[in-house]
């Protein structure tokens, strides 16, 4: 450990993957100098932008804007000192500076895993005064300019802004689009001396913090080799944005602000605020960068036994039992989830219902006593004695209207505003503040685990409350925000007291798909998407947002199915967590081969899903594109999943420059049972040309090795 005081000026930090340099002087803001990493070489930062950045009512921005930067706390900031360590994990660095005239003592603290090109940023606000409060508005977790090259300086055209828009049924639509002059005219504000006053903004809406945007972004420049990638590590509200200045394009991150989530904080004498924390990510291009990006993410989240074995999960509702399960219809439907191969039985929405009308009385989490001829329990002990874990849908944050629980719990533990109890589609929201929120939530989890052996939890949430609770909270962002904090508390609490339990992230499909849920939860459903044809795109850009090997990509075969549709939906699951439902006992014994058939070859794909990088070779897919494809890339073999959505016979130019100049093996692996479609390679190019002879939409997966 080594602390240095206010003589430095350029301080160099970081491991053999990552060196960030700063300027560290005294009476002046900390700000970044250069970035270097083994795939961009060195990179160079203009001057002039603080890296930390508080706004508070009693000081707002050194000019009016909306932005998070250039407020007047973060341009009056001094240096103080800073401190670095190093231990297993990695390497950390913590930079101190003071406020001096409004009491504020601001430490970023800087963690980076040893090898990888990322690190994570958190914030910490201090009030060191002796009398006045501070009140927060917002708080940067990360701030800094894009870059130029020595050469040719930089603008804003040169840069690429790829982001992802989300919606319930169509996660993970992502666009890239130039910092053109359209978004970031040149405005000639160096005449007047000072920066531009607005910004691109991004940021979540409500509770799903994947509801409308997605918190990871990537920044890149062709002309310099150089992209950014960052993730905000939040299950609520946050906020990006990229701006241009005099000096050079920036980016800023935070989690939840004033302006966006009704959140402020107070700070009395001696009490302090951290920010939520931001993983920034570097390569020289985007596709590196997402590279970075994922294996900071292996690093970082928890590691199970189920992220080793990636168990084969069949799932009772999509295009099945859509929540209505019975004895009659769930017995032969386990018997033959069974028979394909399957590790996990999960019963979803339904099982707790007495009336086939339960969205409003859900809370108290009781076995159907009218669903089930010989009670859950037998039921339990069917999928057990098939040699499966039994899981278990649960939406455990609500409460409905009509539920006895609603009365039961006392009135602090639901969000509330202005002395009002907030319902949203007939349902109250727990608030995981309050100690009899979490207890009852743990007795619900501790009596399904104890009582009924179960193994698996896939938890759902499928209200938007909105910006959150103003009881006992300064504002209503402030509470969600502890809410929110509290929530990840209460998750990894489970884990602590069950630590063989496996929980499924899920919120109306992928409303709530953050690294903060993420870096605890085993897998992650992506989606609620029906249609076997609109999936190919939520499928093959879920690695931007998740690890490949968390991506629950459903694969719903049906007895009516072709057998081109039922391989297509079968090959959506197979480079990520296999995640299956469908009417398997409807179909015939030749049907459930072609499911046996995939579950084998998933099962042979657990290490190179859980080990690659992800890649897309044909640039990450529109929503309504024709051929979609997604690849995994390690050690000189890629794994790549061509679909496509028309009735054409037609053809494909799949990129696959890591191949350039190289003779390759290609294999089909999934499905065997159909037509090829024929390959040609063009070594020169890096070109592999696929031709689709059906004339149905279909799927093949291929495995493609380098030769020597």
């Amino acid at each position: 450990m080594s602390e240095l005081l206010a003589t430095t000026t350029t301080t160099t930090w970081g491991h053999p993957g990552l060196t960030l340099t700063f300027d560290l002087r005294a009476g002046a803001a900390p700000t970044l100098t250069s970035v270097w990493s083994e795939s961009t070489g060195l990179h160079e930062i203009a001057a002039g932008l603080p890296l930390m950045d508080v706004l508070v009512v009693d000081a707002g921005h050194a000019l009016a804007n909306t932005r998070l930067v250039h407020t007047a706390v973060g341009e009056d900031l001094v240096y103080v000192s800073h401190d670095t360590r190093d231990d297993e994990s990695g390497v950390t660095l913590a930079i101190i500076a003071d406020d001096p005239s409004r009491h504020l003592r601001v430490t970023m603290t800087l963690t980076s895993p040893w090898g990888a090109p990322a690190f994570t940023s958190r914030v910490r606000v201090e009030n060191t005064g002796s009398e006045k409060s501070v009140v927060l508005q917002q708080v940067a977790t990360w701030a800094a300019y894009a870059g130029r090259s020595p050469e040719r300086g930089s603008e804003a055209s040169d840069w690429v802004l790829t982001r992802g828009y989300s919606d319930w049924l169509a996660e993970g639509r992502w666009t890239g689009e130039a910092l053109d002059a359209l978004r970031m005219p040149d405005t000639a504000s160096w005449l007047t001396g000072h920066n531009g006053r607005g910004a691109e903004v991004f940021a979540s809406e409500g509770s799903w913090s994947t509801g409308k945007h997605i918190p990871v972004a990537i920044l890149s420049s062709a002309s310099h080799g150089f992209a950014w990638a960052w993730e905000v590590q939040h299950n609520g509200g946050w906020r990006f944005e990229v701006g241009r200045d005099i000096a050079d394009v920036y980016f800023a991150v935070s989690g939840p602000t004033d302006s966006n989530h009704h959140w402020n904080v107070i700070l009395e004498a001696g009490e302090s605020f951290t920010s939520v924390p931001a993983t920034i990510a570097v390569g020289a291009d985007t596709t590196i960068a997402i590279a970075a990006l994922t294996s900071f993410r292996r690093s970082a989240r928890r590691r199970s036994a189920d992220s080793e074995a990636m168990p084969i999960v069949f799932n009772d509702y999509m295009n099945t039992l859509n929540g209505d399960p019975t004895s009659d219809k769930l017995e032969p439907l386990i018997d033959a989830a069974a028979a394909v191969g399957a590790d996990v039985f999960c019963i979803d929405a339904g099982w707790y219902d007495d009336t086939s009308d339960w969205w409003d009385s859900v809370g108290e989490w009781q076995p159907s006593t009218t669903r089930f001829r010989d009670g859950l329990g037998a039921i339990i002990r069917r999928i057990r004695d098939r040699g499966m874990v039994p899981g278990l849908w649960l939406e455990p944050e609500v409460v409905g209207v009509r539920s006895r629980m609603a009365d039961d719990l006392p009135e602090e533990a639901f969000f509330s505003r202005h002395g009002v109890r907030v319902i949203e589609q007939e349902r109250y929201h727990l608030d995981l503040r309050h100690p009899a929120a979490v207890a009852h939530l743990d007795s619900v989890v501790d009596r399904l685990v104890d009582e009924f052996g179960i193994g698996y939890f896939k938890l759902d949430y499928n209200i938007n409350p909105g910006v959150g609770t103003d009881r006992d909270a300064v504002s209503p962002g402030s509470g969600m925000l502890d809410h929110n904090r509290a929530h990840l508390a209460w998750i990894d609490g489970l884990y602590r007291r069950h630590p063989e339990i496996v929980l499924e992230n899920c919120a109306s499909g992928a409303m709530r798909m953050d690294f903060a849920m993420l870096s605890r939860m085993d897998l992650q459903s992506t989606s609620d998407q029906q249609d076997p044809l609109l999936y190919p795109p939520i499928a093959a850009a879920a690695p931007v947002a998740m690890l490949p090997e968390q991506a629950a990509n459903w694969a719903y075969p049906q007895p009516e199915m072709s057998p081109e549709t039922s391989a297509l939906t079968l090959t959506t699951s197979l480079l990520g967590r296999f995640y299956l439902s469908g009417h398997l006992d409807h179909m015939t014994d030749a049907q459930r081969g072609i499911v046996s058939e995939a579950i084998t070859i998933a099962r042979t794909l657990r290490a190179p899903v859980s080990t690659s990088t992800p890649f897309w070779p044909l640039g990450l897919p529109s929503w309504d594109a024709e051929w979609v494809a997604m690849g995994l890339l390690a050690d000189g073999v890629a794994h790549v999943t061509l679909w496509n959505r028309t009735d054409a016979a037609t053809a494909a130019r799949v990129s696959l420059p890591q191949f350039v100049g190289h003779e390759i093996d290609v294999v089909t692996l999934f499905p065997k049972h159909l037509p090829d479609w024929p390959t040609t390679w063009d070594a020169d190019t890096g070109v592999l040309h696929v031709e689709k002879g059906t004339t149905e939409p279909g799927a093949r997966l291929f495995r493609i090795t380098r030769l020597p």
